[in-house]
Order: structure tokens, then sequence, then C-alpha cells
């Protein structure tokens, strides 16, 4: 089977965030993304908006890429593992002989509950953090796996959404543009810059982090009728949630 981790930063993401990390090293795993290891993605109401067309992702090669490794995580899930662990034990080696730290973002599109299968349990000394739409994951991971959650206003996924903000954990918000008002809030949050760098967010506590929406290839139409984008400029939707 080919590398499952990219540690070439090949993701734009990624990549922006070890530029202004000097004393860390990145490694990222992205699969091509269905609705068994994104679970939440068919209340979330984002499948149809997902960024796997974006970036890279355009690249049919690219694309091929990820659904082999979807297609080995599901098939041959220990065969998995047991390459996913060999990889981030080298790269781990490689970091510390470099004397860089070692931070792996295993989920790029994806939502698997690595904790369940021990993978930052086997590696005690990586840094790992993801997004989820799972926030019952939210405080139950591993003291090296951090999690931000990823908001949607669907109405079925506004449990998840109301169990996250019961939390400190940043949520993520996909906006149409940037909100310019530096006095905007959503879901009663201030509202942080979230495309600078994953390392920035990931330890910014009870924020909102702003992701601008990235071109995936939807309609305009979709765009609109989504609620996993969010448009900064209508005022009906810079709500204060009400925590339950």
């Amino acid at each position: 089977m080919q590398k499952l981790l990219d540690t070439s930063l090949g993701n734009t993401k990624v990549s922006k965030t070890e530029s202004l990390a000097p004393g860390v090293r990145l490694a990222s795993l992205s699969l091509m993304p269905d609705k068994i290891i994104c679970p939440q993605s068919g209340s979330a109401d984002c499948f149809n908006l997902c960024i796997k067309k974006s970036g890279r992702g355009r690249f049919e090669n690219v694309a091929q890429g990820r659904q082999l490794k979807t297609d080995y995580w599901h098939h041959d899930r220990d065969g998995f593992l047991t390459q996913l662990k060999r990889e981030l034990a080298n790269f781990e080696k490689l970091c510390y002989r470099t004397n860089k730290r070692p931070v792996v973002r295993l989920n790029v599109l994806s939502d698997i509950q690595w904790e369940r299968h021990g993978i930052p349990q086997a590696f005690p000394t990586i840094n790992f953090y993801d997004y989820t739409k799972q926030a019952h994951r939210i405080g139950k991971t591993p003291a090296n796996y951090r999690l931000m959650f990823s908001y949607s206003g669907a109405a079925k996924y506004q449990h998840q959404v109301q169990r996250a903000l019961k939390t400190n954990a940043p949520i993520s918000v996909v906006f149409t543009e940037y909100p310019t008002d530096p006095n905007y809030r959503f879901l009663g949050r201030p509202v942080i810059d979230g495309d600078r760098s994953d390392l920035i967010n990931v330890n910014a506590g009870p924020v909102i982090i702003g992701l601008r929406y990235k071109n995936t290839g939807a309609s305009a139409d979709t765009i609109a009728e989504s609620t996993f984008v969010v448009d900064p400029n209508q005022p009906f939707l810079n709500l204060i949630a009400r925590v339950a």
C-alpha cells in the first residue's frame, strides 16, 4: 500500500500551520470522505460542500490516492492501523533527529475516533489534533489529542452544537466571507481568523474559529441554501445560542 501519512505539507492549511511554528513538524492523513468515516455529515448537511475537491483534491491522481486509503481502512483495518503506527513511529524518529516537535492531524477530511483505536495512546510524545462533528468526543480524548468542534446550522445537528457549547473547545464556523466587524459574535462567542494556523486555533479556548468558504465546485444556489456555510451579513444568523 502507498504511504498513508503526508509529511511533505501537501495540504495548504497544514503547510501554513507549520510555517508559523518553526519548532514544529507536521504530518497529516487525508482520506476520501464518505458517510461512514464522517458519521455526522448527513445530519450536519455538509457532505455536498465538503472540501474534498478543493486545492489538490481537484486532481484525479490525488482523489484516487485518497480513495485507495479509505478503501484500505474499510477492508483491512488491522493492516491500515499497523502501517499507520509504523509511519508514525518513523515520523517521530525523524522529528527528534531534526530537533522538531511532532504534530499530527489524522482527520484532514474524515472524522474517525482514533482514540478508540489506541493511536494517540501509543504515541504520547506526539501531539495530535483534529476537527470533529462528534461532540461527545470533546474532553474524552487523551491529553495529547486535542479537538475542535465543527459547526453547522442544520436542525438535525443542533443537539451536537448545544453539547459542544457546554465545553471550552473552540468551534469552527465556515463563513461565506470573514466577518469584518471586530465586535461580531456568533453563538455568543468572539470570532478569530481560523485560516492562519491550526495550532493557534486548537489552543484558542471558547471562541469561534472563522473559516472562509473554500471553492468546492458547488453551485451558488447550493451554497446559499446550505445551513453549513454562514453569511455573516445576515443579522438573524448572528445568534446567541441557548445552552440547555
